[in-house]
């Protein structure tokens, strides 16, 4: 006879976890988002259920996730966690939201859809603490980059000595987030040389042209070590360069494009590398000229070059191997 399954929903805040439980009834709980109480309501949820036929669906909600990502790394509950927008769109046309409602909401998805999503691969520290340190990272390059903007503007102000005052304090600011990012950089690297597997996975990704060190240390967190993201099709789909037709019957002809819903940041500096890679003497500066005089829109051509840089980038991890200038990219 199977065993009764549960399904689990956790909407997650900064101080509290709302909890949907579903199986022949439906029970709510709410607890403190602290690592005493998610021992106490994952070591409760083992005792009464089989862990095997339990199914716990949270969002990915960054660091307030983290302690019950955490404690349930250690656990045999099968443990999904999703992306806010994929559950959203999921759900069709909603009405109303509040914290108890999202529980449900997120209980019931996982009751439908578990059977097609990839359980959660839990994260090793290392890829944590670089997680961290990107993040932190791509803060101060930001606020740095608005700092050299308001520069900019300033000198459009007619108080010649007030601009100058406010100029300088500003690139002070700049020169301490420079220090602040190179150091961020530093402390990457020494966790990345201190592991031989990410040493090893982060050379084979920067010996591909136009990967440099930022692609590749992003690659590794997003796809968790090749672990979570197993596909390169469906990393290509995950940030965003990735064609799909826009067809339907014989009166929709649509243009194939590339779907908004992606990871910006990720698509972002993968188009940089694009960028580098087709001013650069290899494979893909060959197939991006040929495809331009055949008369390619180069914004395409680049796009493409995003997506073979990627299959590239997974053929190397599969085959540990290093990337070789064939010049023959079809």
């Amino acid at each position: 006879m199977k065993k009764a399954e549960l399904f689990v929903g956790i909407d997650v805040s900064n101080k509290t976890l709302d909890v949907c439980k579903l199986s022949s009834t439906r029970e709510f709980l709410k607890i403190t988002n602290s690592q005493k109480s998610i021992a106490k309501f994952i070591k409760d949820l083992e005792r009464r259920h089989t862990p095997s036929t339990i199914f716990l669906c949270l969002e990915n909600t960054g660091k307030y996730s983290w302690r019950l990502v955490e404690a349930l790394a250690t656990s045999e509950i099968n443990t999904y966690v999703v992306n806010p927008l994929h559950l959203k769109r999921s759900l069709g046309l909603i009405r109303g939201k509040n914290d108890k409602v999202d529980a449900v909401r997120i209980a019931q998805f996982i009751k439908k859809n578990h059977e097609e999503l990839v359980p959660y691969v839990p994260e090793r520290e290392e890829i944590t603490n670089i997680k961290i340190l990107l993040a932190e990272r791509r803060y101060k390059v930001k606020t740095r980059r608005q700092l050299k903007a308001k520069n900019k503007d300033l000198k459009q102000v007619p108080n010649r000595t007030m601009v100058k005052t406010l100029i300088n304090e500003n690139n002070q600011l700049i020169k301490q987030y420079d220090k602040q990012i190179k150091r961020i950089e530093t402390e990457i690297r020494a966790v990345i040389n201190a592991d031989q597997s990410l040493k090893q996975m982060a050379k084979l990704l920067k010996s591909v042209p136009g990967l440099g060190d930022i692609i590749a240390w992003n690659i590794i967190v997003k796809t968790n070590e090749f672990k979570t993201i197993k596909d390169p099709r469906k990393l290509a789909c995950y940030c965003g360069v990735a064609p799909f037709q826009n067809r339907s019957g014989t009166s929709i002809f649509g243009k194939t494009r590339v779907s908004l819903l992606a990871d910006k940041k990720l698509k972002k500096i993968l188009h940089l590398g694009a960028m580098r890679a087709v001013r650069m003497n290899n494979d893909f500066k060959v197939y991006y000229e040929r495809k331009v005089k055949e008369g390619k829109n180069k914004m395409l051509v680049l796009n493409a070059v995003r997506n073979k840089m990627i299959h590239v980038a997974y053929a190397l991890i599969n085959k540990q191997e290093f990337y070789q200038n064939r010049l023959v990219l079809s």
